[in-house]
């Protein structure tokens, strides 16, 4: 099939294009550069072997995403376009609301309009706020989201569901735990334009001395260690999960409009854990300094993605010390970008 992928010169869209490729499907990339590179599609081609076509589009332009998708042959469209940080959603709110939810109703619309039938909405554990108890499964209550990023993916997975119901598609809502980590080539992984605020990408840019220290956000949670606990997941297997929902959703045994699954390795660890797992790994000691809390984070969660395996046939296979060690090999190599 030819799938769309906004945000598709992004982290998780780059790695899931590879994969569909992999597959035999062929990617169509829509990005508006506004926190990826344009070459990182000439590392997807180098790795598959396959050209890739690339538009750079805004999804806040109506007319323009309406415009392309008239001119293409389109049979899904992942949809992973988006901001996506938590602290800056809770200090610029309005961007959040603005550039998540009008790009994603701009990109039904057209979607409606031509005919397609399958979607893909890239979702985050945000959704379930801060639970009562985990892992959560895909029945957990939604509790009230932390931050406005969380928000807008609660509300974001409400609109594809009701626009599937409405117009007879089939949509798959995966909701990320905290995907880390970077192809086994090097040739791709996490490269945004902003500084990073993911702990994985500050932990590697620490230890490469870009930064001269990282801060903890909060050693009095109460967790084990009193830091936060989040379910790491390797950005190859969230790509992979992508395919797999493409499978379902046009298999004839998907006969709902819309489905959800977790996608995590349904084990939490303590920010201060993963610090560990790479320190034993490359031998190097983190210069780290515990500092307040930050607004929007959730104490500790992380997933049960049985759902996922039972009905995509999707389970996690990388471990942290390959998320670690793929994430390190990556910024080692981004030594040589000169854009770095």
């Amino acid at each position: 099939m030819n799938i769309l992928v906004t945000g598709g010169t992004g982290y998780i869209g780059a790695h899931t294009s590879v994969e569909l490729i992999k597959k035999g499907h062929q990617p169509i990339l829509v990005d508006n550069l506004s926190n990826s590179h344009e070459e990182t599609r000439h590392a997807i081609e180098k790795i598959t072997g396959t050209a890739v076509d690339f538009y750079n589009i805004d999804l806040c332009d109506k007319i323009g995403i309406s415009s392309l998708l008239r001119t293409l042959q389109v049979d899904a469209v992942i949809h992973f376009a988006a901001f996506k940080s938590v602290n800056e959603s809770v200090e610029n709110p309005l961007r959040y609301y603005h550039n998540n939810i009008d790009s994603l109703t701009n990109l039904l619309d057209a979607v409606t309009d031509n005919g397609i039938q399958y979607f893909v909405f890239s979702s985050s554990c945000t959704v379930y706020g801060t639970p009562k108890t985990s892992p959560v499964t895909e029945d957990t209550l939604l509790e009230r989201a932390e931050s406005p990023y969380g928000v807008t993916k609660q509300l974001g997975e409400r609109i594809v569901a009701d626009v599937m119901k409405a117009h007879r598609m089939k949509g798959i809502s995966l909701r990320y735990f905290n995907p880390a980590g970077a192809h086994e080539s090097a040739l791709i992984g996490e490269f945004p334009l902003q500084a990073p605020t993911n702990l994985v990408p500050v932990i590697t840019q620490t230890a490469a001395g870009l930064r001269p220290s990282m801060h903890v956000y909060g050693n009095d949670y109460n967790t084990h260690d009193g830091t936060c606990v989040r379910d790491y997941i390797h950005v190859v297997d969230v790509a992979r999960a992508h395919v797999a929902a493409l499978d379902r959703l046009t298999s004839p045994k998907m006969t709902t409009a819309h489905e959800v699954y977790n996608l995590g390795a349904g084990k939490g660890f303590t920010i201060l854990e993963v610090i560990r797992a790479f320190e034993t790994m490359t031998g190097m000691k983190l210069n780290y300094a515990f500092g307040e809390r930050r607004p929007g984070d959730v104490e500790q969660i992380w997933a049960d993605a049985t759902l996922a395996e039972k009905i995509l046939g999707w389970k996690a296979q990388f471990s942290l010390d390959d998320i670690v060690g793929s994430a390190w090999k990556w910024e080692l190599q981004l030594k040589n970008v000169s854009k770095r």
